[in-house]
């Protein structure tokens, strides 16, 4: 379970229909292949990519996989299809199933040995190198000071990450057994706004953060109008809450604002978390002044992933990918497990289910 699952849960419900079947970070052994694909066979052990790409068009070639020209959602106006997501992104059948039809996949799939266990693979389907663009995207000088909002799945790998690559990083999360779960991989951790300033000032003589790291998107808090608002549209009529939510939704913004504030001037701002809101405000005077870049999408997963794998065989476990998963569930019990997560109890962080 990914906590992009959560926008489908509660604010992009009206694009979900009946039947939908989501989740998209699986893996899993091949049992059937269509006849245009000769890279795979059944047996073989694979990570499925959220978003579905064809490799060959204008933007794979350019290592852009999230913005496919082949599987672009044209009715929609949005990039490429992904696994298991509402109509915005193409409505293809997901992974929280016991079978997965995969297209593209003489492109797509990620072949992986058999050797170590799903969990140290599992997260290149997604979080993994969301978390690794991310950093990427945050162009950190070296030695550089890194803030990272929001510590769950991917501000956990994105916060590690910073760490292998040297940065010294401090992370602000309100959860406390997120913040000891990264504090274990040697990131600074802060619980409210005001001690990631103070923290962040002091590695910098007062400057700000070389680059920050937003991985909480519009699932941020601190908003109660919005967040209501968005609650609200589920209730609405379908083709009333769709319109609402692309012509005038809002976002829950408390995270990018906090992110403006702790960037240092000319430094800049990575957006890993989903924003979806069409008339969300920005403090553009804030980015202005400050001369800040900011850099945000989907994650090309097939852009990265041959730089992760040998982080994730290493047996050091440099990114402690084995200590991420907190709960591990049958399928059937799925609303249990999303009603959790959701609401943060039982110290939830990652959720696996298992068909």
């Amino acid at each position: 379970m990914c906590g992009s699952d959560l926008h489908l849960y509660e604010v992009l419900t009206p694009f979900m229909t009946p039947g939908d079947i989501i989740g998209h970070e699986p893996i899993g052994i091949v049992e059937e292949t269509g006849s245009a694909v000769n890279n795979l066979q059944p047996g073989d052990r694979v990570v499925i990519p959220f978003n579905v790409s064809c490799g060959y068009c204008y933007y794979c070639q350019r290592g852009l996989q999230s913005q496919c020209e082949t599987t672009q959602v044209t009715e929609y106006g949005t990039g490429a299809t992904l696994l298991g997501y509402s109509k915005l992104y193409g409505q293809l059948p997901g992974g929280q199933a016991e079978y997965l039809r995969v297209p593209h996949a003489d492109y797509g799939p990620i072949k992986v040995g058999s050797e170590l266990t799903d969990e140290h693979y599992l997260f290149l389907s997604d979080i993994l190198p969301t978390a690794w663009q991310a950093v990427q995207y945050a162009h950190m000088p070296d030695d550089g000071v890194m803030a990272v909002l929001g510590l769950g799945p991917v501000g956990q790998f994105a916060a590690r990450i910073g760490v292998q690559l040297g940065y010294d990083v401090v992370a602000l999360e309100t959860v406390p057994e997120r913040r000891v779960m990264a504090a274990r991989h040697g990131v600074t951790v802060a619980s409210e706004h005001a001690e990631a300033a103070q923290l962040i000032n002091e590695r910098t003589n007062g400057r700000g953060a070389d680059g920050v790291i937003d991985a909480v998107g519009m699932e941020s808090h601190g908003n109660h109008v919005v967040a209501a608002l968005h609650k609200a549209t589920a209730y609405l009529p379908d083709a009333i809450g769709q319109k609402a939510l692309t012509n005038v939704g809002l976002d829950r913004t408390s995270a990018l604002n906090s992110a403006l504030d702790l960037a240092g001037r000319g430094s800049t701002v990575s957006l890993s978390g989903v924003y979806g809101g069409a008339a969300t405000p920005v403090p553009m005077l804030t980015i202005f002044d400050k001369q800040l870049t900011i850099t945000a999408g989907q994650c090309n997963v097939r852009h990265w992933d041959q730089d992760l794998i040998p982080y994730v065989e290493d047996s050091s476990d440099p990114l402690g990918v084995t200590d991420l998963v907190t709960h591990r569930m049958p399928l059937d019990q799925a609303p249990e497990a999303y009603h959790m997560f959701q609401q943060k109890q039982d110290g939830c962080i990652k959720v696996v289910l298992k068909p």
